[in-house]
């Protein structure tokens, strides 16, 4: 059985990024750059309401524009027309049709040329809205706000009578959208052999199967491409309408179409976080220990969340309380509906806001007890998955960061400028398995290592490429990494922070058949490093190929991190200006330092702006998002990002753990007690706006709902 080579070259190394040039210089073809020869625009006609019948819809208009190669109806559509059900659409950017044309121009004339008639409908776009008794319903046979899924344990009424000190406090997050810098989109060419799709992808296979069905074909008539992306954060698997569409397009058309979304489509119609409405009430008995816990949630995530369902980030009452031991326990949760586009997974799913929620009130209740809140995390997280990595973890950062010189009171910092700290923890599965892989050695000492991955921007291709050089004994730079095609041997998708524990195992289970192969094959006893061509040359004429696949005891499950926080808060602005941010995070064993570095960089500055900047926000009168771009959703930018300083909790011995999602978890919530900590006030609502800091300490009277 393949094992981890126990004193590595390059394996967990500072290596540069083998893709890095690259894409510094361009010549990385993204899934929007493709342009395959005949190639056509492809765009899509979305609903202007946000609730409506439709009683008519011509398609014939718009193939009459010149340029115009093909038409046709959203699937959706097109399946309820067949069926003979009336067509209703349920929110502002809803599919309707597609068209396909040489240039960009005949495509907007012709989605204009498309005569639709419909009758507006009532709707409600805001939770507080669509809660009201006489809202209008988003789906006919459900009410809007579903059934309270309850899970109580223990005494929770009798075990909060017992408590020396107890707390109370309301939480909201907003709905939060994606903004990948490259958007939702496929190029993809029909023709008599097959469908061959370059998808923008976080599962390459994922895709294959679902364009299969949407399609009406075999999935070994489908290949899917996606060697490069532009990010995806959990709401890029599957080719979803649009995918489909394109092929749609391609097959009426006989030409490849190119669908790639525009920023207000992607703010529309692909996927966000769902909003959260949390009611906690928290306790503890004398000695420090939580004894009682309530907790009440209720959400949108948009037309996903009706009836029985229990949408709107039903997560979060599966995590609740989140990472921390409460004997008694109640929690209650329920999803609203609102006609808006439905939710997507988002890196960690639920763990954000649910975070948010339960490391504020526990800042809450330690500053009631005058109990350190380093201490008081120490003492009550004691049973999570990873608890015993963050007991470790909590003292090492609290020592680096210079918790105990740096924390005072709240809000007894001096001037108009206050400074505070926060901190916050996180758990994550980080778990993978069942990848295959490949490798091809060539008589000229060339090699291919390849696996039917891909890489959202992580890193996948770097460390497959120093694993191999490791087994190998060559340099990264020997080994070419093929990557994100479904002809090569399978894996999952990238989301769940699995693919590096279900990648990384078979590209060493790879190498190594490949190594042995080839010493049992030429009788070179070691066939590595500077024996390496002459080895190869005695393979004749035909290269060697070895299979490997996922191996248990090569990675594992279960990450611990922690994270501390420092602010300024202007108190005359309501500017809120993060300082450092300081991360301690286990990542099993780490296979490329560097993008692992990267990882958790890009985690914090995500998080950042879910704590500081982002919010969509709904117009209720015409049902459209108001802020549907870059410059008016906001996003963390480079001057406002912090020092961030990492420390990995390295444990090599675990094996690899994927890291994607920890690194993002706490970092709001640690903004948010840093925050808190600096005014003596704490802001309950996300983000953390100028507006809502003056409103806390009474200097704004403008409404901040």
């Amino acid at each position: 059985m393949a094992t981890w080579p126990e004193k590595p070259t390059y394996i967990s190394s500072h290596h540069t990024r083998i893709d890095g040039p690259l894409k510094v210089s361009g010549a990385a073809k993204y899934p929007s750059d493709m342009q395959p020869e005949g190639w056509l625009y492809g765009m899509i006609l979305r609903s202007k309401w946000a609730a409506a019948k439709l009683t008519k819809i011509n398609l014939d208009p718009a193939s009459k524009i010149p340029g115009i190669k093909a038409v046709t109806l959203a699937p959706a559509v097109a399946e309820r027309q067949k069926n003979g059900s009336d067509v209703t659409l349920r929110y502002y950017g809803e599919e309707i049709a597609g068209v396909a044309g040489t240039s960009k121009q005949a495509c907007l004339d012709a989605l204009k040329a498309i005569q639709v008639e419909a009758t507006e409908l009532p709707f409600a776009v805001r939770e507080e809205d669509a809660r009201a008794d006489d809202a209008p319903r988003v789906w006919d046979d459900a009410p809007n706000l579903s059934k309270f899924n309850v899970r109580e344990t223990g005494t929770v009424d009798q075990a909060f009578n017992e408590c020396s000190s107890v707390v109370e406090g309301f939480f909201t997050t907003p709905v939060q959208i994606h903004n990948p810098l490259e958007t939702h989109g496929n190029t993809v060419s029909w023709t008599d052999e097959g469908v061959t799709c370059w998808a923008s992808t976080q599962g390459v296979s994922g895709v294959r199967d679902d364009l299969s069905h949407g399609l009406g074909l075999p999935a070994s008539q489908v290949r899917v491409i996606s060697e490069f992306m532009g990010g995806g954060f959990g709401g890029k698997f599957g080719p979803i309408t649009e995918g489909v569409i394109a092929g749609m397009l391609s097959k009426a058309a006989k030409a490849p179409v190119r669908l790639m979304l525009t920023r207000f489509d992607e703010a529309l119609a692909v996927g966000n976080r769902p909003s959260s409405f949390q009611k906690i009430k928290l306790g503890a008995k004398e000695d420090g220990k939580l004894h009682a816990f309530e907790f009440e949630n209720v959400g949108t995530a948009g037309i996903g969340a009706g009836g029985a369902t229990a949408g709107g980030g039903s997560g979060l009452a599966l995590r609740a309380p989140y990472i921390y031991t409460v004997p008694n326990t109640r929690v209650r949760q329920a999803g609203i509906a609102v006609n808006a586009g439905s939710a997507r997974a988002f890196r960690a799913p639920s763990c954000p806001p649910s975070s948010f929620g339960m490391e504020s009130i526990m800042d809450d209740l330690a500053v009631k007890m005058n109990i350190d809140p380093v201490e008081f995390r120490i003492k009550n997280d004691t049973a999570t998955p990873g608890w015993e990595i963050r007991q470790k973890e909590y003292k090492l950062g609290a020592e680096r960061f210079g918790w105990k010189e740096k924390y005072k009171k709240p809000g007894s910092s001096p001037g108009i400028v206050k400074t505070g700290i926060g901190c916050a923890g996180s758990a994550w599965g980080g778990g993978g398995r069942g990848s295959q892989a490949e490798v091809e050695i060539h008589p000229d000492g060339s090699l291919e290592v390849r696996c039917g991955t891909q890489d959202l921007g992580t890193g996948t291709k770097t460390y497959m490429a120093l694993i191999a050089a490791d087994i190998f004994g060559l340099k990264p730079e020997q080994i070419t990494v093929r990557i994100g095609d479904t002809r090569f041997p399978p894996s999952g998708g990238s989301g769940g922070s699995s693919t590096s524990p279900s990648v990384s195992p078979a590209i060493l289970d790879a190498c190594t058949n490949a190594l042995k192969a080839l010493q049992d094959q030429t009788g070179v006893a070691d066939a590595r490093g500077g024996n390496w061509n002459g080895a190869c040359k005695k393979l004749g004429v035909n290269p060697l190929v070895a299979q490997g696949r996922w191996q248990q005891g090569l990675s594992s499950s279960n990450t611990g991190g922690v994270q501390f926080a420092e602010v300024e808060v202007d108190t005359e602005t309501g500017f809120v200006k993060v300082k450092k941010v300081l991360v301690v995070q286990d990542g099993g064993l780490i296979l490329s330092r560097l993008t692992c570095e990267s990882i958790l960089n890009g985690g914090v500055i995500m998080g950042m702006g879910y704590a500081l900047y982002e919010e969509r926000v709904m117009d209720k009168n015409s049902g459209v998002m108001l802020n549907p771009n870059f410059e008016t959703y906001k996003l963390t930018g480079l001057g406002d990002v912090p020092e961030i300083e990492i420390i990995f909790f390295d444990m090599p011995e675990r094996g690899v753990i994927g890291i994607g999602e920890p690194s993002t978890i706490p970092t709001a919530a640690a903004i948010a007690n840093a925050v808190a900590n600096a005014l003596g006030v704490r802001i309950n609502s996300l983000p953390i706006t100028p507006q809502r800091v003056l409103a806390a300490l009474g200097k704004d009277k403008l409404s901040v709902a």
